[in-house]
């Protein structure tokens, strides 16, 4: 057997890629050239493959993605071609977790309108200083800088897409005991820590029922420009959306349309339809927005996690064994 590696890695993980590898070939190529060549005779892949190093293949039985996003990836032929295609999934679970819930919290104690007010050396609590409780008379009376702060176990979390990534976000979710529903549109068996689960075709009650709205589902042709403004306008008033998925899941104008209208009561998103998000684009301007670039998944531990997928397949393959991360060529997840 043969595996082919492009582009070439360097010689630390390729000594770790010969010893998961035992007896197969692993050809470590440079240029496409080389790798057309190669792949001829391979009967599995890791990288970037093109479609002429598809087409130079003969025996090819299985492919491992070097990225979890699949969008890039997969081309028509592809998607007909009979071998296995792998992914990177489940390497950012509980990294894009934590980052969702900075954002949560930043919503629901205002840390995001606070540090704001810090850099202008501004002290204003929200709901107004007159609504503090004196020391003699106590917090006996809900007040309006209590109704200004939210409490996460009296709020719901809607989760669109229940992956790896959406379940994670569910495991925090209940921790802080938050009510969970969540959509997805193969899983059926609900997990201990969410509520509901319910099918895409009820994204509407998860929508109308949500605190907090997170988009943990990946960039399918099912997806793209999914979160449009009719989409938007069936969330709550007081509701907060969360993208962490893929940036072509919520349209920005449509976005940005909501927000000016009051239709939802903030956004947080990682991802964007164009990235860098430009300058001048309209989003930069609401103070109910968080905006971060690209980094919810960003981790020292992810390197080894990745090196670790790949090793466990390849030892996988070489036995005749099931392969992780299996997907849809035709779904791309």
């Amino acid at each position: 057997m043969k595996l082919v590696v492009f582009p070439a890695v360097e010689p630390e993980r390729l000594s770790l890629i010969d010893a998961a590898a035992g007896a197969m070939i692993v050809a470590n190529v440079n240029d496409e050239a080389t790798a057309i060549e190669a792949i001829q005779d391979a009967d599995a892949f890791f990288g970037k493959l093109t479609p002429a190093m598809l087409a130079a293949s003969t025996k090819l039985r299985w492919v491992q993605s070097p990225t979890a996003s699949l969008e890039h990836y997969v081309f028509p032929e592809l998607v007909t071609h009979p071998c296995t295609l792998t992914n990177m999934r489940g390497l950012f679970s509980d990294v894009i977790a934590d980052h969702v819930f900075g954002y949560i919290l930043c919503f629901a104690r205002n840390l995001h309108t606070y540090l704001r007010q810090q850099m202008a050396r501004h002290w204003e609590p929200i709901g107004g200083e007159q609504a503090r409780t004196s020391f003699s008379a106590g917090p006996g009376v809900v007040s309006a800088m209590d109704r200004a702060h939210m409490h996460l176990s009296d709020c719901t979390i809607g989760i669109v897409g229940l992956g790896a990534i959406g379940s994670e976000i569910a495991r925090r979710s209940k921790a802080f005991g938050m009510q969970v529903l969540a959509v997805d549109p193969v899983r059926a068996e609900k997990p201990e820590e969410v509520d509901a689960l319910w099918p895409l075709e009820r994204l509407a009650d998860l929508l109308e029922q949500s605190d907090f709205v997170v988009i943990a589902a990946p960039h399918t042709p099912a997806t793209a420009g999914m979160f449009n403004r009719a989409t938007i306008q069936q969330m709550k008033r007081s509701g907060h959306l969360i993208n962490i998925g893929r940036g072509v899941i919520v349209k920005l104008d449509d976005l940005c349309e909501a927000l000016a209208a009051g239709e939802i009561a903030g956004a947080a998103l990682d991802v964007f339809e164009q990235e860098p998000l430009p300058a001048e684009h309209p989003l930069w301007n609401f103070e109910n927005v968080i905006i971060t670039p690209h980094v919810a998944a960003c981790s020292v531990h992810i390197a080894e996690r990745h090196v670790e997928v790949l090793l466990e397949n390849i030892r996988r393959f070489v036995t005749g064994k099931t392969l992780r991360n299996v997907v849809s060529k035709e779904n791309w997840f």
